[in-house]
């Protein structure tokens, strides 16, 4: 039995948890090490913390990776597979790999661009060349990676999880002829939100501190949704605007997935990836600027009921159909890591 140790994330939003539960059921023996929990643990807890880590007197990091150690030597694995790898040393890694342990990144963030403090460090870019396989959910990082590292890489989109009987229940529930953006707010997707409410778009966004960036009567901002009630917004609103962060510009990113797999209808920037994915105008809406967005806002808020189930219907089969959700995923994924071990793939 191939056993695979999972190093992220054990917070309900992370994406390990998926393919935790996916490879597992696969048969695979998979553990997680929670790292970044074991990170936002210390680092949450005071504000001495914060100043510590921030002055670089934190041995925070040390702790993890000695428990990184411990867990590999305990569990064996034959793989560890990092996500993001904020935590992990470069020469914990290069300890690792000298056991004959196979060592796979995946990063949902760019590992060359760092948008905030979260999104990298220098244990990420210093240990770019330590991996024998690289998933990445963007085509563009995937050259990047291949011609400046030479690094062996598999394209590894995003995805969605959804409970079926849940599904079942929003089938059920009412549609608001409305366009929603369900996300938390930097300068960029405030600048274009407030371009659209200037030009006479009425929205309900949802997310953190909203009120900070954006205050127009066309406006109603809402907090956070998660889980359950994230899923109702996103299906019971007629339009899900998508907006991109500026890593990812020409990219995709969960919206892609998660709004045509629970049969939402998604306007989204029109990027290489969203025209790789699905069909425009059939499946998902595209737009290129302010004016385009504000024209298929229109034009969809103006459908007829059986033209938006259609819509709905398209989107969801495409994602079906094409293996779009975490379970598909997880297969993709193990295949690689079949290959990459010269496993024979089920």
């Amino acid at each position: 039995m191939l056993k695979l140790l999972i190093v992220g994330s054990d917070r309900v939003d992370a994406i390990e948890n998926f393919y935790y539960k996916y490879l597992k059921l696969q048969g695979v023996d998979v553990r997680l090490l929670p790292a970044y929990s074991q990170f936002c643990e210390y680092y949450y807890a005071s504000n001495w913390n914060k100043l510590l880590f921030r002055l670089h007197l934190s041995n925070i990091y040390s702790r993890i990776n000695q428990t990184f150690k411990e867990q590999v030597e305990s569990f064996r694995p034959d793989v560890i597979w990092i996500f993001k790898g904020m935590e992990i040393y470069p020469n914990s890694i290069k300890w690792a790999k000298a056991k004959g342990i196979r060592i796979v990144s995946y990063n949902p963030d760019n590992p060359f661009v760092f948008t905030g403090r979260g999104s990298g460090n220098r244990n990420v870019t210093r240990s770019i060349g330590l991996y024998d396989l690289h998933f990445t959910y963007n085509l563009a990082i995937k050259r990047q990676l291949e011609e400046q590292y030479k690094a062996r890489t598999a394209l590894l989109p995003f995805g969605y999880d959804i409970d079926k009987e849940l599904l079942a229940q929003l089938d059920k529930q009412p549609e608001i002829n409305k366009a929603c953006f369900l996300g938390n707010p930097d300068r960029q997707r405030a600048a274009f939100i407030g371009a659209l409410a200037e030009a006479g778009v009425s929205m309900d966004i949802y997310g953190r501190h909203w009120d900070k960036f954006l205050n127009h009567p066309g406006i109603t901002i809402h907090g956070p949704a998660y889980g359950d009630e994230m899923w109702k917004i996103l299906k019971s609103y007629r339009i899900q605007l998508n907006l991109m962060r500026i890593h990812n510009e020409d990219s995709h990113n969960m919206r892609t997935f998660e709004v045509p797999g629970i049969g939402g209808i998604m306007l989204a920037p029109d990027t290489t990836e969203h025209r790789l994915f699905f069909e425009e105008g059939k499946e998902v809406f595209l737009y290129r600027e302010v004016l385009d967005c504000v024209e298929k806002i229109e034009y969809l808020q103006e459908m007829s009921a059986v033209e938006v189930a259609a819509i709905r219907y398209k989107a969801r089969k495409r994602s079906l159909d094409s293996g779009y959700s975490y379970e598909d995923r997880a297969k993709q994924a193990l295949g690689h890591i079949r290959t990459l071990m010269g496993l024979p793939n089920k």
